[in-house]
Order: C-alpha cells, then sequence, then structure tokens
C-alpha cells in the first residue's frame, strides 16, 4: 500500500525524467549501476527520488523565486488598493464604499475576512490533531441566517445605522452607546495589534524575517490602500485576496490528494477517528462539540455577524437589501465551507502523508510543510502570498472598522459636530493611520506574553457575550430597554471577568462544562456568559418600565415597512414586480439643484413600473464591475427622450462618461 502511494502521482507532480525511470538494468544512465533486480531498483529510484524532492523542497523554502512572487503579491495588493482609492471621495465612499456592490463581490470579499489572522495556522493544526472535524466552526453559522436577514440587515440599512455603537445610542440612549463604544474600540485595536504580530510571525516561519520587521511590513502595506481607499479599496483588494486564498489553500489540498493517488487511497490513509464530521459531545475538554459550539457557534459567530464593525460594514456596502440577503446566504451556506476545506485541507494532506512515510512534522506547523513538500519554488511563494492575504485581509478591515467607529461615535457627535465632509473623510484617513501605529505599537508588548492567544481569546469571550445578547435581545424583544441592557453589558461583562479568576472560574464555568475539565474553560466561559448576561437582562426589563413601541419603531423586528418608509422619505413602498430598464445615461444640468433626481422615459418607468418618487440603482451595463460605478437616485419627472437623465454630481460620483449604456432598476 505505501509503495503504491509513493509510486506513480509523486513522479508525475515532480516531474522526474522518463527516461532516467525507465533505463534498462545495467545501463548507468539510470543512475544504478550493476543493479539488475527491477524490485530492487524500483525501491532505490523511490529513495533516490524522496531524496531529491527533500532537496528540492529545501530550497523552495525561502527561494529567491518565492521572494520575488511575495514582493510581486505585495505591490500588486497595493496598487489595486491604490487604483480603487479613485472612487473614495466622501466618508460614505470612505466607510461603506457608496452602498453600490453587488452580492457577490461582497460575498468574496467577505470571505477573506472571515479566512483571517492565523486561520490557515490553527485550523490546519486542529485538521492535523482531530481531521475532518476541524471544519465544525465554519460549518455553525447557519442557525444565525433568520436573524440576520430578516431583522439585523433590514433594521440597519433603512436606518441609515453607520455602526454598532450608534444602533445602541438611538435603541437605548447615550450612555449605552458610550459603553458600547468603549467595547467594541478595545476589542478591534486590541485585534488589530494581535494581527499585525501574527503576520510578523508568519513572516519569521517562512523566510526567517524577524517579527518586528514583518509586522511593519504589514502595518505600512495595509495603511497604504486604507488611507487612499477606505472601504472601497479594501472590498476590491479583499475581493482579490479572497478568490486567491480559496484557490490556493483548495490547491494545496487537491493536490496533495492527487499525489496520494486519488481520493479513496487519501482517506485511506486517515487515521479511522479522523474522519468523523463532528468531534465527541464533550472530550477531548480541549475540541469538544459543545465547546466549539458555545463558543464559537454561540458567541463568536453572533459578535462576527452583529458586532463586528467591518462585516456591519460589508452589510452597508451593498446596493440593497436584496442584496445583502443574497450576499449573505452565499457567504454563509456556500462560502463558508468551501473556506473550511481551504484552512483545514493542508493538516488533513499532511497527516495523511506522515502516516504514509513522506512527511515528518508537526501540527502547528502542518499547512507550511505540506505546501512546501507539494510546491515547486515560485508556487510556494503563491502559497506563502495566500497565507499572508488572509492576515492582510483582516487587518485592513479591522483598521477601516476603527476609523468608522472613531469617526461616527467619537468625533462626529462629541468633538466637531456641524463640519463639512471633506473634514470628516481627512479625519477618517488620518484615525486610520493612528489604528495601524497603535496597532504596531502593541506588538511589543503580546511579544512579551507567551500565551497570547489564549489571553486573546479569554479577552473575547469576556467581550461578545453581553454585547451580543444584547443586540439579540434588542432587536427582538421589545421590551428589553436601556436600563436592561446597560445591566446586560455592566453586569454581565463583570460577571464573565470575575470567571476568569481562580477559585471563581470553577465555581462559574463547572456547572456550564458538561462534566468536562479546567482546560474546557475557555470554551465554555462563552456559555456561562451568555446565560448570566441573559438572566440579567431578562430579569431587568421585567423589573422595569418597556419603552414605548413609537419610540423603537424601525428599530425592532417586525417594523420593517415602517422603516422602508422612513428610508424612503415620502410617498408609498411601491412592491410591485417590475424588470430593469437599458438606457443611455445623460448628464442633465437642469438637476444641479436636485442631484438626487433622475428623468426616465415613460416606457423606461413602465418596464420597471415605476412611480414618480420610487428610489432606483443605476448602473454601468458590465456586471463583472460588481456595482463598482453605479449610484442610488429618486424617480421624478418624465424624461424628454429615450435616455435617463441624471445631474452633473450624480455623473461624477456613479464615475459615468455622457452616453454611457446603463441598466436602471427600482428598489422600492
Amino acid at each position: 500500500m505505501r509503495g503504491r502511494h509513493m509510486g506513480g502521482p509523486a513522479r508525475r507532480l515532480y516531474g522526474l525524467d522518463a527516461s532516467r525511470r525507465q533505463a534498462p538494468a545495467g545501463d548507468h544512465r539510470g543512475g544504478l549501476p550493476g543493479i539488475t533486480d527491477p524490485v530492487l531498483r524500483l525501491h532505490l529510484l523511490a529513495a533516490v527520488s524522496a531524496g531529491r524532492r527533500a532537496a528540492v523542497m529545501m530550497d523552495a523554502a525561502g527561494s529567491w523565486l518565492d521572494f520575488y512572487v511575495l514582493i510581486g503579491y505585495f505591490a500588486a495588493v497595493v496598487g489595486f488598493g491604490l487604483y480603487f482609492g479613485r472612487y473614495a471621495s466622501s466618508t460614505k465612499d470612505f466607510f461603506f464604499g457608496g452602498q453600490r456592490f453587488a452580492w457577490w463581490l461582497i460575498a468574496f470579499s467577505g470571505i477573506s475576512t472571515t479566512v483571517g489572522s492565523y486561520s490557515f495556522v490553527k485550523y490546519s493544526e486542529a485538521g492535523f490533531t482531530y481531521g475532518i472535524s476541524s471544519t465544525q466552526t465554519y460549518l455553525n453559522d447557519w442557525f444565525w441566517i433568520p436573524i440576520l436577514l430578516l431583522a439585523w440587515l433590514p433594521i440597519i440599512y433603512f436606518q441609515r445605522i453607520q455602526s454598532v455603537p450608534e444602533y445602541f445610542e438611538r435603541r437605548f440612549g447615550t450612555p449605552a452607546r458610550i459603553m458600547a463604544t468603549t467595547f467594541i474600540l478595545l476589542y478591534l485595536i486590541g485585534y488589530v495589534g494581535i494581527n499585525l504580530m501574527t503576520f510578523g510571525k508568519a513572516l519569521q516561519s517562512m523566510l526567517g524575517w524577524n517579527v518586528y520587521t514583518g509586522a511593519f511590513i504589514a502595518c505600512v502595506t495595509v495603511s497604504l490602500y486604507v488611507y487612499a481607499g477606505g472601504q472601497t479599496s479594501v472590498i476590491m483588494t479583499d475581493l482579490a485576496q479572497g478568490i486567491t486564498l480559496l484557490l490556493v489553500g483548495l490547491g494545496v489540498f487537491l493536490a496533495g490528494v492527487w499525489h496520494l493517488g486519488g481520493f479513496d487511497s487519501f482517506w485511506s490513509l486517515l487515521p479511522l477517528d479522523h474522519r468523523f464530521i463532528f468531534s465527541e459531545f464533550s472530550a477531548p475538554d480541549r475540541f469538544s462539540f459543545i465547546g466549539i459550539y458555545a463558543q464559537d457557534g454561540l458567541a463568536n459567530t453572533g459578535a462576527f455577524m452583529l458586532m463586528n464593525q467591518g462585516m456591519m460594514m460589508r452589510f452597508l456596502a451593498l446596493r440593497s437589501v436584496k442584496d445583502a440577503r443574497k450576499m449573505a446566504i452565499c457567504w454563509i451556506l456556500v462560502l463558508a465551507p468551501l473556506a473550511a476545506i481551504t484552512v483545514s485541507g493542508g493538516g488533513w494532506v499532511a497527516r495523511a502523508l506522515m502516516e504514509n512515510g513522506e512527511l515528518q512534522t508537526t501540527a502547528s506547523d502542518s499547512f507550511v510543510h505540506a505546501a512546501r513538500f507539494l510546491c515547486y519554488p515560485g508556487i510556494y511563494g503563491l502559497v506563502l502570498a495566500a497565507l499572508l492575504a488572509a492576515l492582510m485581509s483582516t487587518a485592513d478591515t479591522l483598521i477601516n472598522a476603527v476609523s468608522a467607529v472613531f469617526v461616527n461615535d467619537i468625533y462626529r457627535p462629541y468633538v466637531r459636530r456641524d463640519a463639512g465632509d471633506r473634514h470628516y473623510l481627512w479625519i477618517a484617513r488620518l484615525s486610520s493611520l493612528l489604528t495601524a501605529a497603535i496597532g504596531m505599537a502593541l506588538v511589543p508588548i503580546y511579544m512579551r506574553s507567551g500565551t497570547i492567544y489564549q489571553a486573546h481569546g479569554m479577552f473575547t469571550a469576556a467581550v461578545t457575550p453581553p454585547i451580543v445578547v444584547a443586540i439579540f435581545l434588542g432587536v427582538l424583544w421589545p421590551r428589553f430597554n436601556a436600563k436592561a441592557a446597560m445591566a446586560t453589558m455592566v453586569g454581565g461583562g463583570a460577571l464573565v471577568l470575575l470567571s476568569m479568576f481562580p477559585p471563581f472560574d470553577r465555581w462559574c464555568i463547572a456547572p456550564f462544562s458538561f462534566g468536562m475539565g479546567p482546560d474546557s474553560y475557555d470554551f465554555m466561559r462563552a456559555l456561562f456568559g451568555i446565560v448570566v448576561s441573559g438572566g440579567i437582562g431578562v430579569a431587568v426589563a421585567f423589573a422595569t418600565k418597556p419603552q414605548p413601541i413609537a419610540r423603537i419603531i424601525g428599530l425592532i423586528a417586525g417594523t420593517q415597512k415602517d422603516a422602508m418608509r422612513m428610508f424612503k422619505g415620502a410617498g408609498d413602498i411601491n412592491r410591485t414586480p417590475g424588470s430593469p430598464a437599458w438606457l443611455r445615461v445623460r448628464e442633465d444640468a437642469s438637476l444641479e439643484a436636485s442631484p438626487e433626481d433622475a428623468l426616465l422615459p415613460a416606457e423606461a418607468m413602465a418596464v420597471m413600473t415605476a412611480n414618480q418618487g420610487d428610489l432606483l440603482y443605476v448602473c454601468d451595463r458590465r456586471w463583472w464591475l460588481g456595482g463598482l460605478r453605479s449610484i442610488h437616485l429618486r424617480a421624478a419627472r418624465v424624461a424628454p427622450d429615450d435616455c435617463v437623465h441624471i445631474s452633473p454630481q450624480a455623473m461624477k460620483d456613479a464615475h459615468f462618461a455622457d452616453g454611457d449604456t446603463v441598466y436602471v432598476e427600482k428598489l422600492f
């Protein structure tokens, strides 16, 4: 069996010369003079091939060709981001990409944020150690779909909510906004530093660079294109990086399967306990089903979808709630399972190669070593680029998110309320640079800690459950009021923090650990936090007076139609189905006083079943631009010809040229 796995596929993959493999007995060209036994020759040739592969692999790690590929990738990402920075001319563009993008583009961009930080290393390690069950963390998001699609997305979109703290103020008042801002900024800024440090460590292990050098390179690279283009640059660069990391991660997995002789051979080499989709319910302590479900499925996934400012800005960059729902479904049900294979497959292949006697590695190095074994120089550099893309795509989202929270929740309401948009855009760019600098300054602090990942996990477990519970109850339960929200965040956060110190950890978390030992506490602390935060919030809500319904219309589930009317501003909600109209665009100076209006032919209005005052989406005819050249307008009076007429300002914001072919779609 092992001889078969080391046979033909290995020779095809590494391109050994056919004439040398097929040299007749006694022919010195085969490299094995005087050996006539064909079986012995076969085994010796396999050994020679393995030695040659080892030499190639040693040269491949950090070779000049890999270095050039890596530098070229960095240059391409920065250039890509700087190019699309020209589409950011306002704070709406900088933070939300102009709310113009198509669902498929944001779905790919969002998956590169999901597969971020140390995902490749972390999940390949889990895949190497535990097998197929390493995909659990990417497959337990589905039950959040109804809350996201039917409640949260309509609220933030139709109420034009720009940040999570803003929602807290409008739903619960200023004290709740301040508390939420404090928690979220601490979380995001600390996470920026961790990502930069992780980037530096990745470069150190792969290329031998100093950690601070790698972290500084990441800081400068990400800062350049985030400063230039904000969310637009982040979305477009993350689109490219998302596609790259999916292709490369899947490529490493498929190359390993092919090298081993096919899926059946790969599957047979995995240990039996590595072939199950789920781990044991309450074992082992650090990788149990219930522990992963509590920490990741309940707390972290809820935080990522409802609290994470970076993902909230992704949702708000979409052109409509309908597209946001399409994006969420594609992201959670299609791309997330692919991402699970992408980040875990290297560990699976490394374990199969080790079981086959071809590779010696550790769990933490499994992805890098498997990629090094399977790839030529240059291709290995592309794999390294994909690994670093996962790191950059998380860091850029976090930096842009911190900038959004700072400007919209601190600077604009409390420092300078009535400044012009260009001033806020300048502050946003400056705060992006400061965030990156603070994150870089945190790297030496994190480097002095030997348990940084465990400390970060404990910190996020203390932050996310109270805020996730507050958002969850605030969205779904009208009786949940300001006092209950404050009690949930302050009381729940305090109890979770208390549970980190002995002997309180045993007293608090052991009843929630399902019989597991202290090693499970880092996971089960999330369940404890959700239960105590929810219990405090529900108790205080029942003990205090609820808010008037009229005050929270549009901020709770079940009030979507009212929110749509508020969003539209005037007129009835027109939800009659229609078809897009294809027209040429004309610049009309008469619309300078009303730049949000558009004039359309009567025939086009009939095709769309649109009425005067309806909201429209005007987009370049080229679908593959993903809405990059588009704008939202309002149907006004009938056009004098068969073109759509828009104002000069709208032409500039949409990046149209006079006479371009566009399609016009009625929203409602």
